[in-house]
């Protein structure tokens, strides 16, 4: 009985250290040291092994990247920036052309401007000189009314002064008369009276 169960516990043990022994060579050929189970090793990256593998890998993806870009990515911001180009084209032709309008717009008007000043200037001068014309065609009318005016007082005046020098004289001549009775006591022809008073008037 003793001798069974030391052979069984031998075998046992046995078994386990060919089993750890197969596991461990079948680590050895991935590569990768194997102790007790736990793996720890290069990292693949750094494998020369897999160099091959990852020089392929990294030719196909920079040439699916390159095709996408030359494909697709820059052909759409060909367009974009050729249509960002187009419309900035658009606005600054817009931006002159309304320039152009605006300084068209701005001369005009100064033009018109300009004419209205030289017309208002034209029709202020035309009515000076109308008015002008007309005051000086009134101004001759009232010099011509007056002068009429003057021309009849001064003959109306020269008339009354005729008439007030008649008087004066035959005043004169009836006053003499009186004087030569009163002072002399005599009496004197109407001839000498009226001669001694043109005499005396001279």
């Amino acid at each position: 009985m003793f001798v069974t169960s030391a052979y069984a516990q031998s075998t046992t043990t046995e078994g386990a250290e060919t089993h750890d022994a197969a596991a461990g060579e079948v680590h050895t050929e991935t590569g990768v040291a194997n102790e007790g189970g736990h793996g720890s090793g290069v990292f693949p990256p750094f494998d020369t092994s897999t160099f091959a593998s990852q020089l392929l890998w990294l030719a196909i993806s920079f040439g699916l990247f390159y095709y996408l870009m030359s494909k697709i990515v820059m052909p759409r911001i060909d367009s974009i920036l050729e249509t960002r180009r187009g419309t900035i084209s658009r606005d600054l032709d817009a931006a002159a052309k309304s320039k152009a309008e605006a300084d068209a717009a701005i001369a005009a008007y100064e033009q018109e401007l300009a004419a209205a000043r030289a017309k208002g200037n034209a029709i202020a001068s035309e009515a000076r000189e109308a008015a002008r014309a007309k005051a000086a065609i009134e101004r001759t009318a009232v010099e011509t009314s007056l002068n009429e005016k003057i021309s009849a007082a001064e003959a109306r005046i020269a008339e009354v002064k005729k008439t007030a020098m008649a008087d004066v004289g035959s005043i004169a001549e009836e006053t003499a008369s009186l004087l030569v009775e009163k002072l002399i006591g005599g009496t004197a022809t109407q001839s000498e009276i009226a001669a001694a008073v043109q005499a005396s008037v001279k």
